[in-house]
């Protein structure tokens, strides 16, 4: 995979904005592969108002976001009623958060975060902006990369290095089960996943999970039940091959 920004294509242009615009989509559509089935990704007409990319063969859409350097541990987004309609309808592309070196002009990472780990919790509002501003009272979001669990979390780059496109796409498999949990089964299962993965080493038990109680309760105030609903969700990932039971009360993480 060619990690470089072919930079003739930006000469005409005289915003930076502009400029990054086209080079990383030009970029994204020579290089990048579908995580979900493999094929080639193809390029929406501009100025599409949600995804910019999609995949023929599976029907996958993906939402490109770039920046200089490093994604932090939260990524600026639109509106937060816009995006909280898009989680709530199911009608979210999958993300490619592509970082960049400016000094040498090309990728340093890819991430992709599938739309299936975009629950509310990992949705941040913004306070509004103040009246003095040209949209005064607009309210904006951040997704919190911080709350989507590693396996959410697929890179393409890593570090200025491609992965192997089998490697990808197995990421993908591992959890493409979320696809068709409803939006609050997928919230409990991604919340507590983040406890679990949390826990240093790969063995954990029962007892550190439930320490994120309080926490849990937080996120589904709706719940009086908590330690059983993560008894629940830790039997899902068990039965989907992301936990191992070792013996009562202690688990191992399998991926």
């Amino acid at each position: 995979m060619n990690l470089s920004f072919d930079l003739r294509l930006a000469t005409e242009y005289k915003s930076q904005s502009q400029k990054i615009r086209i080079l990383t989509e030009h970029w994204v559509g020579e290089n990048v592969f579908c995580p979900a089935c493999g094929s080639p990704l193809h390029k929406f007409e501009n100025n599409r108002p949600v995804a910019d990319f999609y995949c023929p063969a599976c029907g996958q859409q993906y939402e490109l976001k770039s920046k200089a350097d490093k994604f932090g541990h939260k990524i600026s987004d639109g509106a937060y009623k816009t995006m909280i309609r898009r989680i709530t309808s199911n009608d979210n592309p999958n993300f490619l958060f592509l970082s960049y070196s400016k000094e040498i002009m090309m990728v340093k990472n890819l991430l992709v975060i599938p739309r299936f780990f975009i629950v509310p919790s990992v949705i941040e509002k913004r306070k509004p902006l103040a009246p003095t501003a040209r949209r005064a009272g607009w309210v904006g979001c951040n997704i919190l990369i911080e709350r989507i669990p590693e396996l959410g979390r697929i890179f393409i780059v890593k570090d200025s290095k491609s992965l192997p496109r089998d490697e990808v796409l197995k990421q993908w498999q591992n959890i493409a089960f979320m696809q068709r949990k409803d939006l609050n089964t997928r919230g409990w299962l991604i919340d507590v996943m983040n406890c679990v993965y949390r826990i240093p080493g790969n063995t954990f038990t029962l007892t550190q999970v439930y320490e994120c109680e309080h926490w849990l309760e937080s996120l589904h105030p709706e719940n009086h039940n908590v330690k059983a609903k993560i008894r629940q969700q830790l039997q899902i990932m068990r039965d989907k091959g992301l936990v191992e039971f070792v013996s009562r009360g202690r688990y191992r993480k399998i991926v």
